[in-house]
């Protein structure tokens, strides 16, 4: 019954109970400072233990208050005499404190936040610092920096996780030559005290064909084969590592412990108990390990070369022990694990980096060496990364899928880029300094996998992927012409130089073989995939441009000259580029060559998606399609729309303004009920233009519109009211039988000859439609049937025939210089809209950049191209805007017009030159991209 259940402590170490956060932290520094406590006492006492006489301490935290205990154990360590003060005083004690601190300065030792009154008070924190610095540096420290490298096993994994300074980028790919294998450790590698110690560890594990990854001073250490394999490098002859695997941990421990106590005579430091535990205590370890480590040190001569004799003869029989490897990834993905998705980003995140900066001292502690050398070292690290991913694939597979990311899972991606981005680079170099020929043969693989390369992801440039794998199809038709040559240059390589020893390990060649098979199997297949990605690709880029035009074609409208150019872009891609009827062209491939994948056996899984993608596509073609139609029906409506309520605006105004012209009410013009009924139709079918209009512009054109017929229609409403009484008060006879009066006609004219006149398209069009008013109204003057009245005599009559014809002919002339100015003003109103226009365009793909972050030197060649364009335009603007100062300074001394200016116009094109200069210098930043 008893195995049924478990203590509450067992539980808690399996992490069924969970505790507070807070408490477990608090339990965990207890448990660790009270083993640090123990095992520092013990090491003072074993180094105390030398002195002449011997002494010992009873409690760490309070035998070092007088300061005599701290100069004991400095004289111990260093070998050197220091005085003290006698006395039991507090004068003594700070005294003896104080020479112990300046002693420990004088030889270049930090200390931080280790003060006199700490000391004395017995504060074990400072007390436990103060022990393990001078652990460090005068006991470690010292061991480590005679240490010299002669293992053959060059991983060096995982010694960046022994730095908590790691990053990314702390070092680069390449270092200096290294000095000679025999040279210090410290000097060779350039490494920690606590990394050479590492070394030295699996260098100890290596010898003893110990297999376990000892990657901390920590965790690893807890099942005590570590130190078992440690005694066994040291004394063969002592331990039996084949029965570590049937023993559990404490019992491994207290076998370990018990051997180096008895037969090294290595001070106890450490207890079972204070090992098996979940967090072990790294300073305390590292205090006991170099214990081993100087018992190495001390070997006599004759013992020494019979323990090199021992490692110099493998072990019949492997090492057991393949027990699994300790590591982060598999805890951050773990379902039981209580954290944050942002923390296991962050763990992750951590393990990657750390990963990244051992892969580079690996690779670096290879530089110079054989090519076998190399190629072990990054096997052996990749062999190890790829087993520990494993775990945290899913959750780099779900961050993928979330759209959007937070700072944790950013920085993770990139982690997972850069160092995948290296492995990628280690690989090639590997492959190029492979010796001739296989260096040949290698780049030829390159070439061809990178032609089989799958593609990664959906890429957002379609035309760019389209062109890419058009270039692949290339690529694979000259591979494998050469395929022939190249596998029979690699059958053709003997692998032995000149002395009879392998040159690439056999491990390499069976790769480079397996690649060959690789490329000769995927490639019969893969021209049909790299076929349909071509032109899946095409159809997709084809239906991003057309959608992205129609986006533009279907906005609100600003004006009839911007809808113009809408148009007139719509013919220059639907009709002259075609784009509709290549995609539909491109559709039909990608339909066609769909189908060979039911025909291939090794493609034939990958049917079901393909036919939907080709589905979904094919309705996607069908919609745009008809949105292309349907638009340009649309913009031919406003279009027509707009000019029918120009023209009808400019009449009707011009109607009214001759109509209402400022004569007296004797000389008013009379307006009969059909003249009126015909211009109360025409008034109606102008608000219902103008209301569709309003409907189908953006908010600014549209409130323009509004407000330009609510005018109006207050002056159309006042002129009927004032002509409706006029018509009732006088005979309807009277009415249809008045002519015209040629005098106030030809007064009418004058006036209209003498108001200012803006050179805009808008007060062109009802100028001009006044001018012919009039013209028409004094053509249909008969002078013959004049007859001298009070009101005209018989001179005034005849000087009216005489003068009659040269205003017609000056308002001829005046409508003459009104076209052309139309002219004028409409072109510069087209490059008007098109720099609008271009505006529009440049605003998008400036925003497109951003979105899609490229990172390319340069500028985009779409940004190159727009921002080319957009200069001409504003050149054809500025230029354009000139010829219309100078029609108007023309005209202005030669035509009978008095006060012509285009100041509005002018404003126009200021403004909108800055605007466009002012978008040109933003969308430049975006070359950066």
């Amino acid at each position: 019954m008893s195995s049924d259940f478990h203590s509450g402590d067992d539980l808690v170490e399996r992490g069924c109970i969970p505790l507070d956060i807070d408490n477990v932290h608090m339990l965990l520094q207890v448990e660790q400072e009270q083993i640090q406590k123990r095992t520092f006492t013990n090491w003072v006492n074993a180094q105390l233990a030398k002195r002449r006489p011997p002494c010992m301490i009873l409690d760490l935290f309070s035998d070092f208050r007088d300061g005599s205990k701290l100069l004991d154990l400095l004289e111990v360590m260093s070998g050197q005499r220091i005085s003290r003060e006698r006395g039991r005083g507090m004068f003594q004690h700070r005294s003896n404190i104080e020479k112990a601190l300046s002693f420990l300065k004088k030889k270049s030792i930090k200390l931080v936040n280790i003060n006199i009154p700490d000391i004395i008070d017995g504060r074990p924190s400072i007390i436990l610092g103060l022990i393990w610095t001078i652990i460090l540096q005068y006991h470690i420290e010292e061991l480590a920096s005679s240490l010299s490298f002669d293992s053959r096993q060059g991983s060096m994994e995982s010694l960046a996780s022994l730095d908590s300074r790691s990053t990314l980028s702390s070092r680069s790919a390449s270092s200096s030559p290294l000095p000679p294998r025999a040279s210090p450790l410290h000097n060779r590698f350039r490494v920690s005290a606590k990394k050479a110690l590492m070394l030295w560890v699996r260098e100890q594990c290596h010898r003893a064909g110990c297999s376990l990854n000892v990657k901390d001073f920590k965790s690893s250490w807890r099942s005590g084969v570590v130190f078992l394999a440690i005694l066994y490098a040291l004394r063969p002859d002592l331990v039996d590592l084949s029965r570590a695997r049937t023993r559990s941990n404490r019992q491994n421990l207290e076998e370990a412990f018990r051997i180096a106590e008895r037969e090294l005579r290595i001070p106890r430091l450490l207890e079972p108990d204070d090992v098996d535990v979940r967090d072990p205590d790294e300073k305390s370890i590292m205090t006991y390990v170099a214990q081993f480590l100087q018992y190495s040190r001390d070997l006599p001569l004759a013992e020494d070369d019979t323990q090199t004799q021992y490692l110099n003869t493998p072990p019949k029989v492997p090492s057991p022990i393949n027990l699994p490897v300790h590591y982060t990834p598999a805890i951050s993905a773990s379902p039981l694990r209580q954290a944050t998705p942002d923390r296991k980003a962050q763990e992750v995140t951590l393990w990657l980096v750390q990963a990244y900066d051992e892969l580079l001292e690996g690779w670096d502690s290879t530089e110079g060496e054989s090519y076998s050398e190399r190629y072990h070292v990054f096997q052996t690290f990749l062999v190890s990364f790829n087993e520990q991913r494993r775990p945290i694939m899913p959750l780099l597979t779900a961050m993928r899928r979330t759209p959007k990311l937070s700072d944790e899972q950013r920085n993770l991606r990139e982690a997972w880029d850069t160092l995948t981005e290296k492995l990628r680079e280690y690989r090639i170099e590997l492959d190029m300094g492979l010796p001739p020929p296989l260096d040949t043969v290698a780049r030829w693989l390159l070439k061809a996998e990178g032609a089989l390369a799958e593609e990664q992801g959906d890429p957002q440039d379609h035309g760019r992927a389209a062109d890419e794998a058009r270039e692949n199809q290339e690529l694979l038709k000259v591979c494998l012409e050469e395929m022939p040559q190249q596998l029979k240059t690699f059958q053709s390589f003997q692998n032995l130089d000149e002395y009879g020893n392998m040159m690439v390990p056999a491990d390499k060649i069976d790769e480079l073989k397996r690649r060959f098979t690789g490329v000769r199997v995927t490639a019969k297949y893969h021209g049909i995939k790299l076929e349909y990605r071509e032109h899946r690709h095409t159809v997709l880029d084809l239906l991003g441009r057309i959608r992205t035009k129609l986006l533009v074609w279907k906005r609100p409208f600003i004006s009839p000259e911007a809808v113009r150019v809408l148009l007139q872009e719509w013919h220059e891609l639907i009709n002259r580029q075609e784009l509709s009827s290549l995609l539909e062209a491109a559709l039909h491939k990608l339909k066609q060559i769909s189908e060979k994948y039911s025909s291939k056996s090794a493609l034939a899984a990958d049917y079901n998606h393909v036919s939907q993608q080709v589905k979904q596509l094919e309705e996607s073609t069908a919609l745009v399609l008809e949105e292309v139609t349907t638009v340009k029906s649309t913009m031919g409506r406003v279009l027509s729309a707009w000019d029918s309520y120009s023209d009808g605006l400019s009449s009707l105004q011009a109607w009214l303004e001759q109509s209402s012209a400022g004569l007296s009410p004797g000389h008013r013009p009379a307006v009969s009920s059909e003249t009126l009924a015909e211009w109360g139709s025409r008034q109606a079918h102008l608000n219902e233009v103008g209301n569709f209009l309003i409907e189908s512009t953006d908010p600014q054109t549209s409130r323009s519109l509004a407000e330009e017929l609510r005018r109006l229609n207050m002056y159309w409403a006042e002129f009927v009211k004032e002509n409706t009484f006029d018509n009732v008060s006088e005979p309807s006879a009277d009415v249809q039988t008045r002519s015209p009066d040629p005098q106030a006609l030809i007064r009418e004219a004058t006036l209209i000859l003498k108001e200012p006149l803006e050179a805009m398209a808008g007060p062109l069009r009802t100028y001009r439609k006044r001018i012919q008013f009039i013209m028409r109204r004094l053509k249909e003057v008969d002078l013959e049937a004049l007859a001298p009245s009070p009101e005209c005599s018989s001179d005034q009559i005849q000087k009216l025939k005489f003068a009659l014809p040269d205003v017609i002919q000056t308002l001829f002339e005046v409508d003459q210089v009104c076209v052309e100015l139309q002219h004028s003003v409409s072109g510069l109103d087209s490059r008007l809209a098109e720099l609008l226009h271009w505006e529009t365009e440049a605003r998008e793909l400036y925003q497109l950049l951003r979105a899609a972050q490229r990172q390319q030197r340069g500028q985009d060649p779409r940004a190159r191209s727009l921002i080319s364009r957009g200069l001409q335009l504003e050149g054809q603007v500025v230029t354009e805007e000139q010829d219309l100062q100078m029609v108007v300074m023309t005209n202005q001394k030669s035509s009978p017009i008095r006060y012509l200016h285009a100041s509005a116009m002018q404003d126009r094109v200021r403004a909108a030159v800055a605007q466009s200069q002012e978008k040109k210098i933003k969308r430049s930043t975006a070359k950066k991209l």
